[in-house]
């Protein structure tokens, strides 16, 4: 058998995978996780195949190999059902003050070469569980986001006009995106060492409300706006 370049493999023999006496436990990426979660994804390390061959293998031995390119997805795809979530164009979400907006936005992804374990015997069906946990992630801040208060003496005068914009949910997610797409590359961080994949980036692009919404939304903005001028 022969391991293109933009692939690894582990090999099993009798199914059980070739491993080099050590656990995920001594990698940095360890401390991304919580102390009580460290015994739970203790996975331990496999020889890694690299690219080139042939190589040889008896008929009891089988390999597995896996594509370690990053990965471009859209974050309302879902592997189970690709009609789900309007056909894996947008995603649902709802804000702290109950209003359901809809979220669009790409993840970047690949398989950690230095966790194959996890990825390839931790989750039958890993890209499902870590698009999944993702999203649990993302609709939880969604639900709780609160954009950050900052004022100073300048501001004193305008603070009670500025209260009616900022009290609305998604003009604060629209205001503070960077801080949410990287408060998303913080969470995910720890995926690595739970299920062997690296989120490069997740990038939320856009935050739509309903039509029913934009209307009355778009008419506090404008008399904000007048009220600042």
């Amino acid at each position: 058998y022969t391991v293109n370049q933009n692939e690894r493999a582990v090999k099993t023999i009798f199914g059980r995978a070739e491993r080099i006496g050590k656990s995920t436990l001594e990698d940095p990426f360890v401390e991304y996780l919580r102390p009580e979660e460290r015994d739970r994804y203790a996975y331990p390390q496999v020889r890694v195949i690299s690219p080139g061959g042939p190589y040889w293998k008896w008929p009891w031995e089988r390999i597995h190999k896996v594509s370690i390119a990053t990965q471009t997805v859209n974050m309302a795809f879902d592997a189970e059902d690709p009609q789900a979530n309007q056909g894996g164009t947008e995603l649902d979400a709802v804000t702290k003050d109950q209003l359901n907006i809809g979220l669009t936005g790409q993840i970047r992804y690949r398989v950690c070469e230095r966790n194959l374990y996890a990825y390839l015997f931790g989750v039958k069906r890993p890209i499902v569980h870590v698009m999944g946990y993702f999203i649990s992630i993302l609709r939880e801040r969604i639900a709780n986001f609160e954009a950050p208060r900052q004022c100073n003496a300048r501001d004193t005068i305008q603070l009670d006009s500025n209260t009616l914009v900022t009290g609305v949910s998604i003009n604060d997610l629209r205001k503070n995106l960077r801080d949410l797409n990287e408060l998303m590359d913080r969470e995910c961080i720890s995926a690595e060492a739970r299920y062997g994949i690296t989120f490069d980036a997740s990038l939320i692009t856009g935050i739509d409300p309903p039509t029913e919404v934009e209307s009355a939304l778009a008419a506090i903005n404008t008399a904000h706006n007048q009220v600042s001028s």
